[in-house]
């Protein structure tokens, strides 16, 4: 695919919802002047027929019927209607990303970000973040997947596994529209109220409930039928409705609890419903997703159908909120009905309201990383090896950068390459967005998506950064300090599991030349003999010398800075060796001090 590929089909479907929505809003004011001039018609035949008596019944009801009507068609045109916008906004969205224009936009799954060791470094979460980019997810639980996979590397099979479904998904432009639309249906696609509901142990209300339930609302029903037919007097109605409410009487802390229980959550369950329903109608071919439908169907059930039980149940308690309906409702018991229905729901299925909640997050971040997949057709999958560590890129570039065209670089570490890469340069040269641009690159490769590089091979590494390391006033920690401390973690990182790759900027610059030159040989050196890999930058010329201690494992490479018509200017390409100059002073003066 070209890359005006993706740019045209989103501006086609653009035009196309553009047109949908016009047409919408025309049946919309259509059905609302028909409306207006029924309920006109109803008002005088309600006049003839009830006033005057000069009209027969079929006068008024035949319009009123009419209303019904017109009342159910406007709501689904309505609901037409806000569909076709979402879809318009979705593929905006779209082109708000490849013109770059998307930092702002969309969840920023800020909250992901604290208490994270490299997040923060790594721009992840936040306002521009590489979450941002990413996120088509309307759902929490969407959300909370794809966060989950940008914390933290998964093991190789399942990395494989997600990149096999991100490929399938890429060109299913048709799901993930419909996934995006019916996710907004409600409270902005919120989950955790039925994620939290479905760990709750039932209130335990018996199966046998709901037949004595049954029996006493139609024995209500009997009563009061003959007592109209003045087959019984009133006072077996009272002594009928007295039984009911001591019955409902010796139950009522538990029906409290369900209906309590599920009042929160049952804003959510049309829209679980919804989303899995046009999940199990979609046919896959990879085994992570052949493997999400088959974790969804338990004995030939498929789980819309189970909501779709829950619902009914939701609704006739929703229906006592209707006034008119209210009182007869209570005397039909539809309360206690509803609630010994929900409760053995909940017994039932609950353990598995997990699992489908599970799906649709899965679904939802592989259908982010396709989406990303889509709108890059020249951003490759990584190819992942073991054992490492190793990375071996080329073109590699930093896939934040959206007010200019990120500038590549070519670089590799472990295997036959060095291990670590000490960079020196200038300030502003592309030291600090270097180490940023291998960090996320390497944190998309492992939750399953492309690169931004011609190539990158890999293999399973934890992370470890120093990029933004702050002092705290509150916590009487000073800059050197926080930095000291996130290092003794890095190192500690070091000796677990996975191999470790380190980026370290600026190592150890709130400390003096001495102190530095001893501190960072003695951190790199026991970083590498740990078995990690890293980039290490430094203005202090002095560390460059690491080399020599290091030997075959650690190399010098350094960005450059040239002065063009007064103004300093940058190529943000890394070369071999020690830069041999410094543009502290040019920029100095270029501010307007006198050095």
């Amino acid at each position: 695919m070209s890359a005006a590929g993706p740019r045209a089909e989103y501006s086609r479907r653009v035009a196309r919802w553009d047109e949908a929505i016009g047409s919408g809003e025309r049946r919309h004011l259509l059905i609302s002047n028909l409306r207006l001039a029924v309920a006109g018609f109803i008002a005088l035949t309600a006049w003839l027929v009830f006033f005057r008596a000069a009209a027969p019944l079929a006068a008024f009801l035949v319009p009123s019927a009419a209303m019904l009507a017109l009342l159910v068609v406007h709501a689904l045109v309505l609901q037409r209607n806000e569909r076709a916008d979402r879809a318009k906004r979705f593929h905006l969205r779209g082109l708000a990303r490849l013109d770059g224009r998307w930092p702002g936009t969309g969840s920023d799954g800020a909250r992901f970000g604290e208490g994270h060791p490299y997040a923060r470094d790594l721009d992840l979460f936040g306002h521009g973040s590489l979450f941002q980019l990413l996120s088509i997810a309307r759902t929490e639980a969407g959300e909370e997947t794809l966060a989950e996979w940008l914390r933290g590397p998964a093991d190789l099979d399942e990395v494989r596994a997600r990149q096999a479904a991100v490929m399938e998904l890429t060109p299913k432009l048709d799901f993930r529209e419909d996934l995006a639309i019916l996710a907004a249906e409600a409270h902005v696609g919120r989950t955790s109220a039925l994620a939290r509901w479905s760990t709750l142990t039932p209130a335990g209300l018996p199966a046998w409930l709901a037949a004595v339930l049954a029996v006493l609302a139609i024995g209500t029903i009997a009563v009061i039928t003959l007592a109209f037919g003045d087959l019984v007097p009133i006072e077996a109605v009272l002594v009928w409705l007295a039984i009911e409410a001591v019955v409902a009487a010796v139950w009522r802390r538990q029906v409290r609890e369900v209906v309590h229980r599920i009042e929160e959550p049952s804003l959510d369950i049309r829209l679980l419903t919804s989303l899995l329903e046009r999940l199990e109608r979609e046919p896959f071919d990879s085994p992570k997703l052949k493997a999400i439908h088959r974790r969804l169907v338990v004995d030939d059930v498929v789980p819309s159908a189970r909501l779709r039980q829950l619902q009914a149940r939701v609704s006739a308690l929703d229906s006592l909120h209707n006034p008119l309906f209210a009182p007869i409702g209570a005397m039909l018991l539809v309360r206690e009905q509803a609630a010994v229905w929900i409760d053995r729901w909940h017994d039932s299925n609950g353990r598995l309201l997990a699992g489908w909640l599970d799906a649709i997050g899965e679904l939802e971040a592989l259908s982010s990383l396709a989406s990303y997949a889509y709108e890059r057709p020249g951003q490759p999958f990584p190819a992942l090896v073991e054992p490492g560590p190793v990375l071996d890129a080329t073109a590699l570039a930093h896939p934040l950068i959206v007010d200019r065209e990120p500038v590549p670089n070519d670089l590799s570490l472990g295997g036959d390459a060095p291990r670590v890469l000490l960079i020196s340069g200038s300030n502003m040269s592309g030291k600090s967005t270097l180490l940023r641009a291998v960090g996320c690159n390497v944190v998309l490769a492992l939750a399953g998506a492309p690169v931004h590089a011609k190539s990158l091979t890999l293999s399973p590494v934890a992370l470890g950064a120093t990029l933004r390391v702050e002092d705290s006033l509150q916590a009487g920690i000073s800059r050197f300090y926080a930095e000291i401390l996130r290092i003794r973690a890095i190192v500690e990182t070091a000796s677990g599991s996975l191999p470790l790759l380190f980026l370290l900027d600026e190592i150890l610059h709130g400390t003096n030349s001495h102190d530095r030159r001893i501190g960072a040989d003695a951190i790199v050196r026991s970083l590498v003999d740990a078995g990690a890999i890293g980039l290490v930058t430094t203005h202090d010329l002095a560390l460059t010398e690491l080399t020599n201690t290091l030997g075959s494992r650690a190399a010098n490479v350094h960005f450059e800075d040239r002065i063009e018509d007064g103004k300093m200017a940058f190529d943000y390409r890394m070369r071999p060796g020690v830069v041999e100059h410094s543009n502290a002073l040019e920029l100095m003066r270029a501010v307007g001090l006198k050095v």
